[in-house]
């Protein structure tokens, strides 16, 4: 799945597609042990679409204000 795909799409979204992801990925893995699948590929586009997926969730957590911790907050106040 493409960056712009994954823009376009709510922080639900994103989070119900990380689950996804995530439970395929499990799957996959334990096939591969069991011998029942050698498709390597498939696992590492999983594990990349994983990897946009977070680091999309964490640009939108850095941009939104409300996602401050209390300590940010805090020090931007004083400054």
């Amino acid at each position: 799945m493409k960056v712009a795909e994954l823009r376009q799409k709510s922080g639900q979204d994103l989070k119900s597609l990380l689950q996804e992801k995530l439970v395929k990925l499990a799957g996959l893995r334990f096939d591969l042990a069991g011998g029942k699948t050698k498709n390597l590929k498939e696992i590492r586009q999983i594990k990349l679409d994983i990897a946009r997926i977070k680091t999309l969730q964490k640009e939108t957590k850095e941009q939104s204000p409300a996602a401050l911790t209390k300590d940010e907050a805090r020090l931007t106040e004083k400054n």
